[in-house]
């Protein structure tokens, strides 16, 4: 399944990029800054919110590989679906909305206070709206390489992120900043549904 790329997922793209080449290559002293911290820590700025969404882990490749193809592969079809616009702004809310959750998680004292980032909160709210929107398209598994329907592999996702969020399973992982992401996409979907039906291209 492929479809050509599409205005604001190539910015995204080219944006994490840049991000991560300075951060990694050329000045690696960026990650004292532009992580999100806790609010409450001395290192936090506001604008961290945002940066930490363009900055992924210096330890391989893995995490920033992973996000991208996610992007490229669903997030064109989901921005044909919203228009540029809108689709930029589903983005970016669901990025700051997973970074809110992964808070209240810290403040809830469910997990320690550590820095995250990551594309994977905005990147779980493009999935969610993928499956909202194209339930039935068969998407293929890495491990193993299955077709499944992207509404079951959503449901997947979200009961292993809950789960690993709850045990603490998967250290390093910032499991509540993917629910966040995908519920607040699916929220923002569903609240421009029914009151702003312009979000929608067809």
């Amino acid at each position: 399944m492929m479809n050509r790329i599409t205005p604001v997922v190539k910015q995204l793209l080219i944006i994490n990029v840049i991000f991560y080449v300075f951060a990694v290559f050329i000045t690696p002293n960026i990650y004292d800054l532009l992580p999100l911290q806790y609010f409450t820590s001395e290192g936090f700025k506001p604008f961290q919110l945002i940066t930490s969404m363009f900055m992924h882990s210096n330890h391989g490749m893995t995490h920033i590989l992973f996000n991208m193809m996610s992007l490229f592969f669903l997030g064109p079809m989901v921005e044909q679906v919203m228009g540029s616009k809108y689709f930029l702004i589903f983005y970016l809310v669901c990025g700051i909305a997973a970074n809110l959750a992964h808070w209240a998680m810290i403040y809830l004292g469910v997990i320690n206070p550590v820095a995250v980032v990551g594309a994977s909160g905005a990147i779980m709210g493009v999935f969610a709206a993928f499956a909202y929107y194209f339930p039935n398209v068969k998407l293929m598994l890495l491990f193993p390489p299955i077709p499944v329907k992207a509404k079951y592999m959503m449901m997947g996702l979200i009961a292993f992120d809950l789960y690993s969020g709850l045990s603490g399973s998967s250290s390093g992982i910032a499991n509540f900043a993917h629910l966040g992401g995908a519920l607040s996409g699916l929220l923002l979907i569903l609240f421009w549904t029914k009151f702003d039906n312009t979000h929608r291209m067809s």
